[in-house]
């Protein structure tokens, strides 16, 4: 506890390992170092309930159980055990309920609290961190959340810390201990029981008034530059008194360690338990995959925008187009072409919104050590991918039977408009893992998006093109999609249909290199998109 600015938050990430920034000084766990393993018996609940609006809580906290199994609770099935933490935190009544957002209407910030708390417990953490653990809550919803975190963890035998800014005496009291910083610059002004804090001020000539609340009067003296302010004094008296004490109790544990991580992990013989992830990467992806088919038909908006949207699109561009094929005009054609591979190219930027959720998301779950980035980006992969296929196939087939497109034609169209969005949807996933944000992701995107759509040979041809751009012909899509389908058109105008792909400059002769340059594009961007999902937009603390 400690005014603002005096390092709460910082000391606590420290401690927690989440800290991103460089700092000093080493942590130790039972007297040992702390290693790769420590998130395995750690938790952290941070300040913001990160959670997705269409899960139910039960669903949230059944999902750590599952995911994040420890040998305390080796004989208890996740089911059993989601089912006491239920009862523990007050959540009965609400467990089939959707969680909800500010946009889905759902349970109540109290709620939503303690169902954070409630998964943050449900690994059975040895070490439990738990960040503005009542910040934005009443006074009565912040009692019941540390009324319930103490109950859960006394009868665990967990070790809880907790950052809290200015709490009640009766949310107080529930603490066993108390740190109390002050800051400009952040430093100890007390470390010990809660219950002796009065005697340890009263000590140092700074009894609690009659009537005041302790934890305010505390507040009080550490805040710097104000009229109460004792902090130097404070400072001074923590390291003329405590420091001493707690120098020598740290010297004592570290001639006596106990368990390492890997033996705290190993203790309750469940096999494979002492990797990285408690359980094996099939298991995390059939979860994961159960988890986004939830979610998935759960919410509206996840099935229309990819299935939808598109065969609006294919009625409003096919209606435009009615009958071109069968009329003989192939720059019509043509232009039904550029239309309908335009048309895939910038639906892939609406789900860029959604990939940078889902990643958000996915970067506080592995965090806590819950499953691995493959796991996730391949569970995205196999629910996402088919549903905007699936669109993208309906708004192609659509468009096709609107223009009466000639059956020899549709293979051609119908193969490269679906290889066009193995690209693009390839190509927006690398963006959305780089990217910090929607909007920065949209900005990136819009370079690619313009060339690929310009520089198609319809709308620039090669002839018209200064040497020093040729390369982006060789790399964009959107030109070998268009010289492939429009030479298939061409087909069927043996005397204007020559002239046509001489004055774009095609050729039939480029669709294998075509097909081989759009797979090793896909290919290494999936790549990429790996590496930045691994490497990239940690969250920063």
């Amino acid at each position: 506890m400690g005014p603002s600015g005096c390092g709460k938050t910082t000391l606590l990430d420290m401690l927690a390992g989440k800290k991103s920034g460089k700092y000093g000084g080493e942590v130790f766990v039972n007297g040992r170092p702390r290693g790769k393993l420590f998130g395995r018996i750690a938790a952290y609940v941070g300040q913001e309930d990160v959670l997705p609006p269409h899960w139910t809580v039960r669903e949230a906290i059944e999902f750590n159980a599952t995911l994040k199994r420890q040998p305390k609770r080796a004989h208890c099935s996740s089911s059993g055990w989601t089912d006491t933490l239920l009862g523990a935190f007050d959540l009965q009544s609400v467990s089939k309920s959707r969680i909800g957002s500010t946009e889905a209407r759902g349970i109540s910030g109290g709620q939503r609290r303690r169902t954070s708390l409630a998964r943050g417990v449900a690994t059975c953490p040895s070490l439990l961190f738990c960040d503005e653990l009542t910040s934005g809550l009443s006074a009565t919803d912040a009692e019941t959340c540390v009324k319930a975190l103490r109950i859960v963890t006394k009868r665990l035998g967990l070790s809880c810390f907790v950052v809290i800014h200015q709490p009640r005496y009766e949310v107080a009291s529930l603490f066993d201990k108390l740190l109390l910083l002050t800051s400009n610059p952040g430093r100890m002004a007390y470390l010990g029981s809660m219950s002796g804090a009065d005697a340890s001020f009263r000590s140092c000539d700074f009894p609690v008034p009659a009537n005041i609340n302790p934890t305010d009067y505390y507040l009080d003296l550490v805040t710097p530059n104000t009229l109460s302010d004792q902090s130097d004094a404070l400072v001074r008296a923590f390291d003329e008194q405590i420091k001493p004490q707690l120098r020598i109790e740290v010297d004592l544990a570290m001639q006596e360690p106990g368990q390492t991580v890997p033996e705290m992990l190993a203790e309750g013989g469940i096999p494979h338990c002492t990797g990285l992830y408690a359980v094996r990467f099939q298991t995390q992806l059939a979860i994961l995959l159960r988890r986004k088919l939830l979610l998935a038909t759960r919410n509206p908006a996840a099935l229309g925008l990819p299935i939808i949207a598109p065969i609006c699109q294919g009625c409003i561009i096919g209606y435009m187009f009615c009958g071109v094929g069968q009329k003989d005009d192939l720059l019509k054609q043509i232009m039904f072409s550029f239309c309908l591979l335009t048309m895939l190219c910038l639906a892939g930027t609406l789900t860029l919104i959604v990939l940078i959720t889902e990643r958000n998301l996915m970067k506080h779950e592995v965090s806590e050590a819950l499953y691995c980035e493959g796991a996730s980006a391949l569970a995205s992969f196999l629910i996402d991918v088919p549903l905007s296929l699936s669109g993208a196939f309906l708004e192609v087939t659509i468009m096709a039977a609107f223009a009466q497109i000639e059956v020899d034609c549709l293979g051609t169209v119908l193969g490269w408009a679906l290889l066009l969005f193995f690209f693009f949807d390839s190509l927006f996933a690398f963006i959305a893992a780089i990217a910090r944000d929607t909007r920065q992701a949209q900005v990136l995107s819009m370079p690619f998006v313009s060339l690929f759509m310009l520089f198609n040979g319809f709308i620039v041809s090669k002839a018209a093109t200064p040497m020093p751009l040729h390369w982006i012909f060789w790399i964009s899509p959107n030109a070998y999609a268009m010289q492939a389908i429009t030479v298939r058109f061409a087909e069927h105008y043996p005397v204007t249909g020559p002239l046509i792909l001489k004055n774009f400059g095609y050729s039939d002769d480029s669709n294998g290199t075509g097909i081989a340059v759009l797979c090793t594009m896909i290919i290494l961007l999936r790549i990429g998109q790996q590496i930045a999902l691994r490497c990239l937009n940690g969250i920063r603390r």
